[in-house]
């Protein structure tokens, strides 16, 4: 059976997105048809239902109100699925034959912009990537922002996956041949092929001083863009990029070890430094903290900038809780201006981005008048805006969620629009008083005047009151099961001037707003200049609060490595424990000692002090201030961490080898100017693999990297390697026993442990008393027989390195027989063995 032409079209349009569902509309509804159909029907949990043919030749088919439908798009996007969105693009009013539609947006996990799904304070970033030589040039936009960014990342795909983990990028943009190396362990990751037929010319303002090698990913990632959202992206900012190391760099492996963004348990927000710093009162300022933790400064002449305003905050409270106040009045700007550019924001989005840009004299007041000059000159980065502000005075102060329903612009704006409003107001004003006159005429108290879309408005008069109608005044209009509707020439002709005012009120309305929403992103620039100033001060004002509720203390730094912290102390773990004491620590590394090896008991924390050492270091290079006594710190180039054990079972990778490939990971990549931090290494194989693998590590860094290095193990035997390696030092945990039972001081100490009290920790945990004791038996064992076997090694030494003295005196001793040998016999074999050893030494 032939399809019908509405069928053509669907199918016509459906083979340009094969990998999508398609969304046809018709009338108030988008519909699915054939596989898309059979298989929404299932994600979305609709009635499926059939149209056309008969028996096997029906066409399933399935679908959504169109007033409803974002909630189904956000059900098959958060599933990993595209959505084809197509509409009507003619008037069927002024259409003979079949309405035309086409695709107006392709909506993906990366493109995805509407919704209740979306995390207002959190980037949404499509990325695009380019296998080159050695690594891959990686390129991502937040389409909502318009933030874009280009990255260089060395090493394999995997480190290619990781880095778009630690990103929270949904979906990759890739060429034919990447899509296949990726495709197998992309897993969660959707993959978009973009075959750029054709090539989106980027304004060179996207591109400036961008490195060539970064620029075919961004050309991929933008192509694909215009492609599939159909609209300008005139929004896009300027990419960024890592130039000349001016960005400390943080593995995906270290910035969970740390626990910056998501706990490495749950992968939740609470128990992460982003919690703890996150007083922010907007989303576009959590969205900035978010990226500064992503990736903090390498230099230091940017960090003291940022620590400046945030000393000024600090000391300025009263100025600080104003600009705050003022702050949470202000909308997203940013992702307003990106329903602007896309055409797709409404009255009530214009209404917010006025409201906000009325806020900013304010600030700029506020910090120009504080008196300090830091704010001062911080306020000159704030533009006003006012011909936006002179714009939006257009728009009514509560406009309606539908642009399309009257009500976006103000009265008075213009004439000719409040002469349709006029008309129709005065008609529905005329239009109830006839209500009333015709039922004091009638005497019918339930006549009433209606409306519909068909026959217009009408008089209706139930059955029961027929009797009282003035039939020669009313002309039958259509007969009900209980009432008759009538009209009435006037009411006719008042019909006709309310509609067409109404229509061409709507009609005029909605140009007018188009219009004003077209002027308004000439600005959208300016706005996204605004919008990224205004997240800073909102992130300078948080560190201030934090600074001053946690006791943080502004951090110097040197143009050497030493690290001083003193009174250091975990900021997380600090307010998890809440008003309890947390017992803070010094680290000290200088350029002529630089290693700390680190033992003691398990659960003592020396994980905790590893971790705070580093924290310290990433809050001082975001420009925050820092939880210690004090901090002299050097600029930090990388961290790297090597802490907890995990399995990754989907690549079948048991924790000593995820151990080993980013401790491989961290010795390849680090420069002397790095921080190392590497806990229990050499826990997952043999006593001896492991303390052999953790010494030639230490050698290894100590000789060839020269990093500052925290190392903690639980191989007492490594202690002995600060004879050896000038540049490391003994530090432990200090635990004592009271009644038989160990107590955690967490103070760290120089020197090495004098025992790890493990039993004692199997203890605190509860194990069963047997085992315990039974634990205890066997300890005693084998540290006798460990005793015994020294013993037999140090008197065994005597013979080391056996010379022709030695091996006569082992031969004597093996001649001799012991049952037939005389007592005088044996005094002179021993005066012989020592005349023997006499001439050795």
């Amino acid at each position: 059976m032939a399809p019908t032409p509405m069928m053509q079209q669907y199918l016509q349009v459906k083979s340009d997105y094969q990998d999508a569902f398609l969304f046809f509309r018709l009338g108030d509804f988008y519909e699915m048809f054939y596989d898309d159909a059979l298989k929404a029907s299932q994600i979305l949990e609709i009635t499926l239902t059939s149209r056309g043919g008969t028996g096997d030749d029906r066409i399933p088919m399935c679908g959504v109100p169109h007033h409803a439908a974002q909630n189904y798009i956000d059900q098959l996007i958060s599933k990993g699925h595209k959505v084809a969105l197509c509409e009507q693009v003619e008037d069927p009013k002024t259409t003979k034959g079949m309405v035309k539609r086409e695709v107006v947006r392709l909506i993906t996990p990366g493109t995805h912009t509407e919704g209740k799904s979306i995390d207002s304070k959190s980037n949404m970033f499509l990325a695009a990537a380019e296998q080159m030589a050695d690594g891959f040039a990686l390129s991502y936009v937040d389409i909502s922002t318009g933030e874009a960014s280009a990255i260089y990342i060395a090493g394999t795909e995997n480190a290619l996956l990781q880095e778009l983990q630690s990103l929270n990028i949904k979906e990759l943009v890739v060429s034919d041949q990447l899509f296949l190396l990726l495709n197998e362990e992309s897993q969660d990751l959707v993959l978009s092929i973009e075959p750029m037929d054709f090539v989106y010319t980027a304004d060179e303002r996207l591109l400036a001083e961008c490195p060539d090698d970064l620029k075919l990913s961004i050309q991929r990632l933008l192509t694909y863009i215009s492609r599939t959202q159909k609209q300008s992206l005139d929004h896009i900012q300027p990419f960024t990029f890592n130039e000349n190391g001016q960005l400390l760099s943080i593995d995906f492996h270290s910035k969970r070890n740390l626990e910056l963004l998501q706990s490495i348990r749950g992968g939740e927000t609470k128990g992460t430094l982003l919690w703890l710093l996150d007083e922010t009162v907007t989303a576009m300022g959590s969205r900035k903290l978010k990226q500064w933790l992503h990736q903090p400064l390498a230099n230091r002449h940017l960090i003291e900038k940022r620590q400046q305003l945030v000393e000024s905050l600090i000391n300025q409270y009263f100025v600080r809780v104003e600009l705050q106040e003022l702050l949470k009045e202000v909308y997203d700007l940013e992702r307003l201006s990106g329903r602007i550019a896309f055409g797709s924001a409404s009255g009530r989005d214009l209404a917010q981005l006025r409201s906000s840009l009325e806020k900013v004299p304010a600030i700029i007041s506020e910090l120009a008048n504080s008196g300090h000059g830091t704010l001062a000159n911080f306020s000159d980065k704030l533009d006003r805006c006012g011909e936006v502000c002179e714009l939006l005075g257009a728009i009514s102060e509560n406009p309606p969620l539908s642009s399309k329903e009257g009500g976006v612009i103000r009265d008075g704006f213009h004439a000719k629009l409040d002469e349709y409003r006029y008309a129709s107001r005065n008609g529905k004003d005329w239009i109830a008083q006839l209500e009333q006159e015709e039922r004091q005429r009638t005497g019918i108290k339930s006549l009433k005047i209606g409306y519909n879309r068909i026959f217009g408005y009408y008089i209706e008069i139930s059955k029961a009151n027929m009797h009282l109608a003035d039939l020669e005044r009313y002309e039958r209009k259509q007969t009900l099961a209980n009432a008759e509707r009538y009209i009435t020439p006037e009411l006719k002709e008042k019909e006709t001037l309310i509609l067409t005012a109404e229509e061409e009120s709507l009609n005029l309305e909605y140009e007018l707003f188009v219009k004003i929403r077209e002027e308004v992103k000439q600005y959208i620039g300016r706005i996204q200049q605004l919008a990224s100033t205004l997240s800073e001060l909102d992130v300078f004002m948080s560190f201030a609060n934090v600074a001053e509720k946690y006791r943080f203390v502004k951090p110097v730094f040197n143009d050497s490595r030493e690290i001083s912290i003193i009174e250091g102390r975990h900021p997380v773990v600090e307010k998890m424990l809440n008003k309890q004491h947390y017992v803070p620590n010094d680290c000290v590394l200088t350029d002529n000692q630089n290693m700390l090896l680190i033992t003691g008991p398990n659960m003592s924390g020396k994980s905790t002090y590893m971790r705070q050492v580093a924290l310290t270091i990433v809050l001082a290079q975001i420009g925050s201030y820092v939880p210690a006594e004090s901090a002299n710190l050097p600029i930090v180039d990388q961290i790297f961490t090597r802490i907890g054990a995990a399995d990754d079972l989907v690549s079948g990778q048991s924790t000593f080898m995820v151990e080993m490939l980013e401790s491989q990971y961290a010795i390849t990549h680090a420069t002397e100017r790095s921080l190392l931090l590497f806990d229990e290494i050499g826990r997952g194989t043999s006593t001896y693999d492991g303390m052999a693998l953790a010494q030639s590590m230490i050698e290894y860094i100590h000789e060839n990297i020269g990093a500052n290095t925290l190392f903690s193990t639980h191989y007492h035997e490594l202690t002995a390697l600060d004879q050896s390696l000038d540049k490391l030092s003994n530090v432990h945990v200090a635990a004592m026993e009271q009644s038989g039972k160990v107590v955690f001081l967490h103070k760290v100490k120089k020197g090495p442990a004098d025992k790890s009290y493990g039993i004692h920790v199997a203890e605190l945990a509860e194990l069963p008393q047997p085992i315990l004791a039974r634990a205890r038996e066997l300890l005693v064992s084998f540290e006798a027989e460990n005793k015994k076997h020294v013993s037999q090694v140090e008197q065994l030494s005597f013979f080391d390195d056996r010379d022709t003295e030695s091996e006569e005196v082992l031969q004597m001793i093996a001649d001799v027989n012991i049952a037939a040998i005389t007592p005088l016999q044996s005094l002179q074999l021993l005066n012989d063995l020592q005349v023997k050893l006499s001439k050795k030494e």
